[in-house]
């Protein structure tokens, strides 16, 4: 089929804005972590399930102690610690503005890469780089007293959103690396099944992480009255389909279609997809800085990518 990446590319933009939306809906019932803690389980489950149709078996291939020590850090970075801050910003900012922020994340991962791989940073990039600041900046920032500039968001959930940014492009470069161990070490397993098994390692990492911080921070109460709140349930479970589980199926697949630039760049769409079903949702304004401003910053995502 023509344009076959370029259609599953905007199914992943699609999933994930899905995700995002129900997000901001199990944070704001359940909290942070009683909502990620669940989430990460069921997607492990789903990661199991598929292990077992795909090969026969429930355990995944095993890897290397490098692979391994790669694979958990990057389930800290990416997911304990940018699910975390992410999350928290649905509820303070909402999931229209935590997505507009994430558009910093292939940004950071460039910085990350060129720190850590040294990855030469061209002059296009930093184009793309200041096009995606401006454009986020449009957005947030608006006109205060005396004709000043001002933060039209709470200050902690603009904080946080970055935070989520920085972490999630972090995690990127760490899964690169850790996904590079583990195709020379895992000999003998499918070469498709390679990224869904790191992606189990990491995920496995974010819900034992998440379940040590609600533990010790809110305790074990909230997840026992969540377990009995059938309508969270489920919009919890949709959540994880949509997000680490066919979301990132979909990414993979799209990649082996179309160039991964063209594909990323559709991924990104979210902050502009995710502008109507959030006023018929959340009946959050959509004002026309927003959409500009939303614009600008997946352009500017989009020069990043393709040049």
């Amino acid at each position: 089929m023509v344009y076959i990446g370029e259609i599953l590319s905007i199914g992943v933009a699609f999933s994930w804005t899905a995700g995002a939306l129900l997000s901001e809906y199990g944070s704001k019932r359940w909290g942070n972590l009683t909502l990620n803690t669940i989430l990460t389980a069921l997607a492990l489950v789903f990661y199991l399930v598929l292990f077992k149709i795909a090969t026969g078996s429930f355990v995944p291939a095993a890897a290397s102690s490098t692979t391994m020590w790669w694979l958990m850090l990057s389930g800290f970075v990416g997911y304990v610690l940018c699910d975390y801050c992410l999350f928290q910003s649905y509820i303070v900012i909402g999931a229209r503005y935590g997505l507009l922020f994430m558009t910093l994340a292939p940004l950071a991962a460039a910085l990350m890469a060129w720190i850590i791989l040294g990855q030469q940073l061209t002059a296009i990039s930093i184009l793309a780089m200041l096009i995606t600041l401006s454009g986020i900046g449009i957005s947030v920032l608006g006109r205060g007293g005396s004709h000043k500039v001002s933060l039209k968001l709470p200050r902690n959930g603009v904080l946080l959103a970055i935070g989520a940014a920085m972490f999630q492009g972090i995690g990127l470069v760490l899964s690169k690396i850790g996904l590079n161990h583990y195709e020379v070490s895992a000999t003998g397993a499918p070469g498709w099944l390679i990224p869904f098994y790191a992606n189990f390692y990491r995920c496995m990492v974010g819900c034992i992480g998440f379940a040590i911080l609600m533990y010790f921070r809110i305790g074990v109460a909230p997840l026992r009255q969540a377990m009995h709140d059938r309508k969270g349930l489920m919009a919890v479970a949709a959540n994880a389909i949509f997000g680490p589980f066919v979301g990132v199926a979909l990414s993979l697949m799209a990649i082996q279609y179309t160039a991964a630039g063209i594909a990323s760049t559709l991924m990104g769409m979210t902050p502009i997809i995710i502008l109507l079903p959030s006023y018929w949702l959340f009946h959050e304004k959509i004002t026309y800085r927003a959409v500009i401003g939303a614009v600008i910053s997946v352009a500017g995502v989009s020069i990043f990518f393709l040049g």
